[in-house]
């Protein structure tokens, strides 16, 4: 589980505290209904899936794909009602594959980032690098708000607080799959602005829309 502390760096400083080999903080602030509210950050294990749960099928939630269309095997995306999109990803935690962390205001889930292990994945666009660990690439893919606490900043926090995670899970490597502003499609994957401001670099293109951005944390 992430370790918690307060979060006072910026947005631009990700970067250079995953290089420096010292740990970000895991804890946010957001101002929701004139209060400052601590966002807090955990990784989705058994414990947590009702909380998961929770978050995908309440108001807005993402209850039809699961965080499915980037893992499905060629079996399970024949299957693409979200009962079945469901049980497959319920199947990863109870088996303890990584599948991302759940952002929380005291006890209640908020906010979702997909971040794992590129092999976890189907086949994303990313750039194999020589001397790249295909075991220490981790791709973030996924994000998910509750609409009460959209535009404030929250996104920042998420890739903040995924990029540590994946530097305590081993990573070396965090790859991104943003796309612009006015994209049609992919809008749930990020910005790249976003990914601009905490460090990671342009290094091509996956597809027509998407950016292949990466951030070297060794």
């Amino acid at each position: 589980m992430p370790r918690q502390s307060k979060l006072r760096k910026s947005a631009r400083s990700i970067a250079a505290t995953a290089r420096s080999g010292s740990r970000p903080n895991q804890r946010a602030t957001v101002h929701n209904d004139q209060a400052i509210q601590p966002l807090v950050f955990h990784e989705v294990n058994e414990d947590r899936w009702a909380d998961l749960e929770r978050l995908f099928e309440g108001r807005g939630g993402p209850h039809h794909c699961w965080c499915m269309v980037w893992r499905a095997t060629p079996q399970e995306a024949r299957h693409t009602d979200g009962k079945s999109r469901k049980a497959a990803l319920e199947r990863r935690v109870k088996g303890h594959v990584p599948i991302g962390i759940l952002g929380y205001l005291g006890d209640r889930p908020v906010a979702w980032c997909s971040i794992a292990p590129r092999g976890t994945y189907r086949r994303l666009g990313g750039i194999e690098k020589p001397g790249d660990d295909p075991e220490r690439v981790w791709s973030l893919v996924c994000f998910f708000v509750s609409r009460e606490l959209r535009g404030q900043g929250v996104l920042v926090h998420l890739i903040q607080a995924s990029v540590e995670h994946a530097r305590q899970r081993g990573a070396q490597v965090v790859e991104a799959f943003p796309v612009d502003p006015n994209s049609p499609s992919y809008r749930f994957m990020g910005f790249k602005s976003s990914f601009e401001a905490a460090g990671f670099r342009e290094v091509g293109r996956a597809g027509t829309r998407r950016y292949v951005m990466r951030l070297d944390l060794s």
